[in-house]
């Protein structure tokens, strides 16, 4: 799961922000409160960038080709007819789960004569017609701008939470502020105190071992992040902690991270790390990765952004 969501993130990237656009309401309705990842990618802008087109079909995950493929079969464009796709994991009982909403151009009428010639009835739930697609991805329209796919267990709880049968993404304040402040970007993703934690034990590596981490852990506040290319790429993330004495702690043991994976790192990494910007910023944790086309490649070998991104 942790891989589709930065393959989902890195590999649909457009080139800025104009076209961006807010969840849309039906959206915010059926996604579960217990995010632990939020990622939502402007899908219209993809073909501006050719450095994003080429990430695009190098690293494209399995599951989201499958997604394609199956937009496809549908009788539906995903370069013409996908605006923005949405991407949440979430926690349950038995783990983290994902749920994927796409808005965009999806006339119901077409939907469902393209699945009665194909013999497709799908099956009925909370007033849906959920289709199964293959490979274990199943879709189905909230209304003719609004498709939700995932696993028909997911769907079904989406599907639940709109009929008020579960709590949605509204009424968890802690997603929703870390919202506030990326979600007019392009490519922007949230995590909550829990994603934090993981996403940066995993880009710390051996320097998470440390008796500072321990400490500073516990006091992480969720994070947010965005990704342009406008010019080059300009990866942004800011992580939220409790005081500047926390944060400043954390930027030292980051520093410390990235001076460890230099010791191991080939030419292109080492490259990659010189362009990595980290620095408290009151009580934020401040990760900023600027660079130019030539140095993209580099940045697609790095371990370190490979990690944060996770």
């Amino acid at each position: 799961m942790k891989r589709l969501l930065v393959l989902l993130c890195i590999g649909m990237l457009g080139a800025g922000n104009a076209w961006a656009t807010p969840i849309g309401y039906a959206a915010r309705n059926v996604i579960p409160a217990e995010i632990q990842q939020l990622i939502v990618v402007d899908y219209r802008t993809i073909n501006n960038s050719p450095s994003a087109k080429a990430l695009k079909e190098k690293v494209l995950p399995q599951p989201l080709k499958n997604f394609e493929a199956s937009l496809a079969k549908a009788g539906i464009s995903p370069t013409n007819d996908v605006e923005q796709l949405i991407f949440a994991t979430y926690r349950t009982d038995e783990g983290l789960r994902g749920i994927g909403v796409a808005q965009g151009n999806f006339p119901a009428k077409e939907l469902t004569a393209r699945m009665t010639k194909q013999k497709n009835k799908g099956s009925k739930y909370a007033g849906n017609t959920i289709y199964p697609m293959g490979d274990g991805l199943s879709i189905t329209l909230l209304d003719d701008s609004t498709m939700l796919f995932g696993d028909t267990a997911a769907i079904k709880r989406s599907l639940d939470i709109r009929e008020g049968k579960g709590k949605s993404m509204t009424t968890n304040s802690e997603i929703m502020d870390l919202m506030s402040q990326v979600e007019t970007e392009s490519v922007w993703s949230v995590l909550d105190t829990h994603g934090t934690q993981t996403m940066l034990k995993s880009a710390l590596g051996e320097a998470a071992n440390l008796a500072d981490y321990s400490l500073v852990k516990n006091r992480l506040k969720g994070s947010r992040y965005t990704v342009k290319f406008e010019r080059g790429l300009d990866f942004d993330l800011n992580v939220l902690t409790s005081d500047s004495i926390t944060a400043a702690s954390l930027s030292s043991l980051v520093k410390a991270g990235v001076l460890f994976r230099k010791t191991t790192a080939s030419e292109s990494e080492k490259m990659a790390l010189e362009s990595l910007d980290v620095r408290a910023d009151s009580r934020n944790l401040r990760l900023q990765f600027k660079a130019d086309d030539s140095k993209f490649q580099a940045l697609l070998n790095s371990e370190l952004f490979a990690a944060v991104s996770r």
